[in-house]
């Protein structure tokens, strides 16, 4: 029997009433519902809106006496066994009402917040791939046009490019219709097209900003970005709602995370993980939070515990291969390979197996499995990272062509005065990390972290752009006069506020990539400082090989992309020595190494900088580092790692080919203006 009120007999008008109340009145429906049940005291409906009405007026247990009992008695009512399932989620009873929810929508797959909430208990138990699962179908359900079930369907199946394909031709029809605009921009994050999907769910909220289903998903495409100050008031938005909400906390976490409010970071992991402690990926983010504040036997627990409750999470042991401070044992190998053996196994996790792998075979000096893994790594993480070498050698040329001595020279005016940026440029995995804290170890200079504010300025300016009618980046900047490149200067410095906690005159940008914008940052800020971090091309290129990024560097997963990337950079910091000479301080990594003093004076002499003792002491800073380097970073500098890379020599012929002539001029090639 069906017990659902809308269906039910006896004073139909008094029960869909007392049903429309649950929602904003429960005391009043509850109050309805009793006056039913003077007169007819076993009519179902009348008593699961009582026990709804008792659940919404926080009182689980009395919701609990009614409901259990109705539930048994009518097995095939779905409302009835959600209610069931909500109350035995407030109760704090998780696998209970797991077994309800389930329950609920095997009989009626159309109700989202069973969906809905059977994710969020299985995500408190731990059960993270049902929870997705779970919230694909909860996406599914909660389509109310029948015109997008299609796409819909294909989102919960996993296949986001079916579903765009279903989308497009009825948003070119229904271009302001929010719910195919979330669809579509599900689509699009689940291809990491997070640019994309931003427009789009801004402008669904637009259209409908009460749906905070929407404005999570933006306040997650932002963060994808690392637009945290978009991002935040978003996530403090959500919270407001549902302060208790683990997604929203873990949001609203990771994007702190990104702007350094690490205390406010550790202090939400560490509620989550008490109030979560069989959900393995906040044991993971939390490894990640006291990774970055040098907490490593306490990311190395956190990580553990990860591992623990979920074997097959590859992200975790890679967590714990970057740490770098302590080997795999031989059980830890078997683990991983048994994980691997697992034709289930979810493809991110099988990739990070993999860099795991490859790392724990290299420090027990088993060098040809190593790079094999290190290699099927890498092959997996290419197939879901589109690069394009042609178009990133375009780009140096295109650069070359528009950034001339006499471009700079007519606009030599132009550009925000500020001295305080001081960029450090150059490949991943090349040194960066240590100059950078070396710097900030000056009394004068505040480290921050690798900031993508000047790539969103390229972008706003065609950098990555697929529109056919814009002019290829760097033409735009061309059109920029003198007012809006001081502008741009400006936004730069307003942008980056947000990751200053001290009152230090000069800051660090540690995005290395930005050697791609130097003639822009040249334009917008003339008196900032530029260091490229240049290390031996064979080097560089297979540490960035073996390395795993969170998130860009698409370049790094094919030895010979990797060793035309390294080309085309040194040919194009070859243009900006040639254009704008004296502008950029080199350090070569290797001489840094060897003569760490000298390098240091000498870095510190071109940012107008006095000598300052700890900058040789660097290891002893105990600032928050966010990156691979983190731990590498908080010791002394060793040699040990100049060559590592010869053990892999016998199959690094694709890098060198590509690389070219670079491969011997690297540490200065020739300057030319052609």
């Amino acid at each position: 029997m069906n017990n659902d009120p809308k269906v039910l007999t006896g004073s139909p008008a008094s029960l869909a009433q007392a049903a429309t109340l649950l929602a904003t009145d429960a005391a009043q429906a509850e109050a309805q519902a009793r006056a039913l049940l003077k007169a007819r005291p076993n009519e179902p409906a009348a008593l699961l809106i009582l026990g709804s009405a008792r659940r919404r007026q926080d009182d689980p247990a009395g919701a609990e006496r009614i409901l259990a009992p109705l539930a048994r008695a009518h097995p095939r009512a779905a409302n009835t066994h959600y209610e069931l399932g909500a109350t035995l989620a407030a109760l704090g009873k998780p696998q209970e009402a797991i077994a309800a929810l389930r329950h609920a929508t095997a009989l009626n797959p159309g109700l989202p917040e069973a969906w809905r909430l059977l994710g969020e208990q299985l995500f408190r138990a731990g059960e993270a791939i049902a929870a997705e699962a779970a919230f694909a179908e909860h996406l599914c359900a909660s389509v109310q046009n029948p015109a997008l079930n299609p796409a819909a369907t294909a989102l919960a199946r996993g296949l986001p490019g079916e579903a765009e394909t279903a989308l497009r031709p009825y948003l070119m029809a229904q271009p302001n219709d929010s719910e195919a605009l979330r669809l579509m921009a599900e689509a699009r994050l689940r291809q990491e097209r997070n640019s994309d999907a931003e427009i789009l769910l801004a402008h669904a909220l637009e259209l409908s900003p009460g749906d905070d289903g929407v404005r999570f998903r933006y306040a997650e495409s932002l963060f994808r970005q690392q637009k945290a100050a978009q991002a935040i008031p978003l996530a403090e938005h959500l919270l407001r709602q549902k302060p208790d909400d683990p997604a929203y906390l873990n949001l609203l976490a990771a994007c702190l995370g990104l702007i350094g409010e690490d205390a406010r970071v550790s202090e939400l992991y560490e509620r989550l993980s008490a109030e979560y402690p069989k959900q393995p990926r906040i044991w993971l983010n939390f490894g990640h939070a006291l990774r970055t504040v040098g907490k490593s036997v306490d990311a190395v627990a956190a990580y553990r515990r990860s591992i623990a409750l979920a074997p097959g999470l590859g992200d975790a042991y890679w967590s714990l291969a970057n740490l770098k401070v302590a080997d795999f044992s031989a059980q830890d190998e078997a683990a991983m390979l048994s994980q691997l053996s697992r034709p289930d196994l979810a493809q991110e996790d099988r990739l990070h197996l993999h860099y795991a792998l490859g790392k724990a075979m290299e420090d027990r000096g088993d060098y040809a499995p190593s790079f094999e893994h290190y290699r099927q790594g890498a092959r997996l993480r290419r197939q879901g990272m589109p690069y394009d070498a042609e178009e990133n050698t375009a780009l140096t040329g295109r650069s070359r062509e528009i950034y001339t001595p006499s471009f700079f020279a007519a606009r030599r005016e132009a550009g925000a005065a500020s001295p305080a940026p001081i960029f450090v440029v150059g490949l991943p995995r090349s040194g960066s990390t240590l100059i950078e804290q070396i710097l900030a170890s000056h009394s004068a200079v505040e480290g921050t972290r690798e900031l993508p504010d000047i790539g969103f300025l390229a972008r706003d300016l065609g950098w990555m752009s697929g529109n056919a009618q814009q002019a290829a980046y760097p033409a735009g900047v061309v059109l920029l006069d003198g007012a809006s490149l001081t502008a741009l200067g400006q936004a730069y410095l307003d942008t980056t506020r947000i990751h200053r906690k001290t009152d230090r005159p000069f800051f660090i940008d540690k995005m290395p990539n930005n050697f791609q914008h130097i003639g822009l940052i040249q334009l917008i800020l003339p008196n900032a400082k530029i260091v490229d971090v240049r290390r031996h091309p064979l080097g560089a290129c297979f540490s960035a090989f073996k390395q795993h990024f969170a998130q860009g560097q698409s370049f790094s997963y094919d030895l010979s992309d990797l060793g035309r990337y390294y080309r085309d950079y040194v040919e194009l910091m070859a243009h900006w020595d040639a254009v704008l000479p004296g502008r950029i301080h080199r350090v070569i990594y290797e001489d840094l190494v060897e003569d760490t003093e000298t390098i240091v004076r000498r870095l510190l002499d071109y940012c107008a900088l006095p000598f300052e003792e700890p900058c040789l002491n660097f290891h002893q800073n105990a600032r928050p580092v966010r990156t691979v380097s983190s731990e590498q970073v908080r010791r002394p500098i060793f040699r040990g790692g100049l060559n590592q890379w010869r053990h892999y020599e016998p199959w690094l012929d694709p890098l060198k080919q590509a690389l070219g002539p670079a491969l011997e001029s690297w540490r200065e090639p020739p300057i030319s203006l052609s």
